[in-house]
């Protein structure tokens, strides 16, 4: 099993992927990328503007659509086209360069459309804000069904994601089906925390983290006694830092070991694995705040897991896909091997036997969401059926 196919470099296939994963229309998707697939040949930074272009021409016919359901009361016929507006328009402003044109008008319009959609749809989906440092930090709650204080699992995005993607992958409705709350967030670095209140990342993911814990701890349909947390793609570094240094998490997983992202750098220097978007290291500089490539590599020195995983002294599971083209396997097993004060430690690898085997299993989300979504339940008191 593979990523589809399309374009012929990794980058734009592996947005078309994140796309189909996250509910596009295979119909949509060769409406948009037929016009745009010679484009591809010249590099995967070239092209972006053009990519841009398709991609919000479809949005805007949707949101069109939308509007004449919404006159003729059909409210969720609207959130459902609404709901694919909103992916079109963050795929297309992932694409992009930092300061690119346009890119500011697509998020807006992007984080419109998914709002619209979660209202007019009546999702199990409420936009909330968490105090961090220097401002706040937008999040989707995601709650389980039923009375009562539910386990909740903290859920973060990796480099390049934001928290309506990770809404997207339907993990938060895996966990809600196994009594199971989710908080996604757009940590520091991320979605609208980097984007509108230009707060970099930090290697340092208990900083923030533990600011998510604190805000579980005033709801009272939360069990602050358990609580989870996990991240997608480089959110296989915070999310175990997280755990490591945060003692009020009481079970971790990763959707995608990412040991030695430091370390992972100088391999990109050197053009080894693929990197995940175009314009790579103007986007990294931008995402940690980063005035030059001295300083980019200063401030992510710290992003290293050696020294970290031997404090994890909760439940941890580590997954990786077999055939990962970023991120080395090795650095799942490098995870594992290294959870040694862990009382319940697994790892877990998807084969081509079953699928998920790309970064994040971005050719089949199902398995890692299934997964985990099951870990989970085991070690936080949900259930499995």
């Amino acid at each position: 099993m593979a990523l589809f196919q399309y374009f012929p470099n990794y980058i734009w296939n592996l947005s078309l992927a994140i796309a189909l994963e996250s509910g596009a229309q295979i119909g949509e998707i060769i409406d948009m990328c037929k016009p745009i697939r010679d484009a591809a040949n010249n590099g995967t930074d070239a092209g972006t503007a053009e990519f841009l272009a398709e991609w919000v021409k479809m949005a805007d016919k949707l949101i069109a659509l939308a509007g004449e359901d919404e006159a003729r009361g059909r409210a969720f016929s609207a959130g459902a086209k609404l709901q694919r507006a909103a992916l079109y328009l963050f795929t297309a402003e992932r694409m992009q360069g930092h300061g690119h044109p346009g890119r500011v008008e697509t998020f807006a319009k992007a984080q419109d459309s998914f709002r619209r959609a979660m209202a007019l749809g009546r999702e199990n989906c409420e936009r909330v804000e968490i105090p961090i440092d220097g401002g706040t930090m937008p999040a989707l709650y995601i709650r389980a069904p039923g009375d009562g204080p539910k386990p909740v699992v903290v859920y973060c995005n990796g480099l390049d994601s934001c928290k309506e993607l990770l809404y997207w992958s339907r993990l938060p409705e895996a966990l809600a089906r196994r009594g199971i709350s989710t908080l996604c967030v757009d940590q520091p670095g991320t979605g609208e925390t980097l984007r509108l209140q230009h707060i970099p990342a930090t290697p340092h993911s208990e900083l923030w983290a533990s600011k998510a814990v604190d805000w579980l701890e005033t709801r009272t349909d939360a069990d602050a006694t358990r609580i989870g947390m996990t991240g997608i793609s480089l959110g296989g570094h915070y999310a175990p830092r997280a755990v490591a240094f945060e003692p009020r998490f009481a079970s971790g997983a990763v959707w995608g070991a990412n040991h030695n992202w430091a370390e992972v750098q100088q391999k990109r220097l050197r053009r080894e694995g693929e990197n995940p978007v175009p314009h790579y290291w103007a986007h990294v500089m931008w995402v940690f705040g980063a005035a030059t490539m001295d300083d980019f590599h200063a401030r992510t020195a710290d992003m290293t897991l050696n020294g970290v995983m031997e404090r994890i002294k909760v439940p941890f599971l580590v997954t990786h896909g077999a055939e990962d083209r970023q991120i080395a396997l090795d650095y799942a097993h490098q995870s594992y091997d290294q959870l040694t004060a862990s009382p319940r430690r697994e790892l877990k690898i998807f084969t081509a036997r079953e699928g998920g085997v790309e970064h994040v299993g971005a050719d089949n989300m199902s398995f890692g969401r299934d997964y985990i979504a099951d870990w989970f339940a085991d070690t936080l008191g949900g259930h499995t059926a």
